[in-house]
């Protein structure tokens, strides 16, 4: 079901997640949430996996800790 705030996630992701993450992760699973209502059993496991692409397209995984990637941008 959707999230209506960061504090109703699951409690691994707000554990490890930083807030900026975490906000991602919710509006992205929302989306999906609402994108696939067709796809029945699947649609909770499809939102989960669409919100965890959309934040591993901003942090990664360094050791424990979930940290921003950073662009390289040309000088």
């Amino acid at each position: 079901m959707p999230y209506a705030t960061e504090e109703d996630l699951p409690p691994p992701i707000r554990t490890h997640l930083p807030p900026h993450a975490q906000e991602i992760f919710r509006a992205a699973f929302n989306s999906a949430w609402d994108e696939y209502a067709g796809q029945g059993e699947k649609r909770e496991e499809t939102a989960h996996r669409v919100a965890w692409a959309a934040v591993k397209r901003h942090y990664r995984k360094e050791g424990r800790d979930w940290v921003p990637i950073r662009a390289n941008r040309a000088i």
